[in-house]
């Protein structure tokens, strides 16, 4: 038997591990969010456990076709995100700008970079993008052919935690209705 937990607090991860084995935990992770890297990633590593990044490209916006003019449609999640809002998505931007220098180097999309990122994290992370688009899904499969060496690994790791992202990870509704803790507000 195979089973998994999403979005789960540590303690309840750890209980659960003791009842039952966990095969796959799934969180929110990608260059936009990296807060499993705290304390999710390395309990998975420590109990065994694979790891499921879900919106792995960020939502779309780790693709590159979002710039800071792009306003989101009534009933788009992106359109209440802080990180989306117009005060915050030029910052924000910064991300791209390093996707597609990445992206541009390695011959590849962005979404290819931001993906291929997250395979190079560890090898029990399998992000799950999702797409309704076979051309889109193509693309996103062929972010396994694209290699990073350490030192190129280590040169767009430090990039990436150079952008501070500003913005919330997702709305105060949304959070409140999860029982994930919200991070704190800058």
């Amino acid at each position: 038997m195979h089973w998994g937990l999403s979005e789960m607090g540590l303690g309840t991860l750890r209980r659960a591990h003791a009842e039952l084995p966990l095969s796959a935990v799934q969180s929110e992770y990608s260059m936009l969010w990296r807060g499993p890297e705290r304390e999710v990633l390395p309990l998975c590593e420590e109990l065994g456990i694979g790891f499921v990044p879900w919106s792995p490209l960020g939502v779309q916006f780790l693709t590159g076709w979002i710039d800071a003019n792009t306003r989101f449609a009534q009933g788009d999640i992106r359109g209440i995100e802080s990180r989306f809002s117009p005060e915050n998505l030029p910052h924000n931007l910064q991300l791209v700008a390093i996707l597609k220098a990445w992206a541009q180097r390695k011959q590849a999309a962005p979404a290819q970079i931001a993906l291929a990122w997250l395979l190079a994290q560890k090898p029990w992370i399998v992000p799950i993008p999702g797409t309704t688009n076979l051309a889109h899904m193509q693309q996103n499969v062929g972010a396994v052919d694209v290699r990073f060496s350490a030192s190129e690994l280590a040169e767009l790791n430090t990039a990436v935690r150079a952008v501070e992202v500003a913005g919330q990870r997702l709305p105060d509704a949304v959070l409140a209705y999860s029982g994930v803790e919200a991070p704190p507000k800058r």
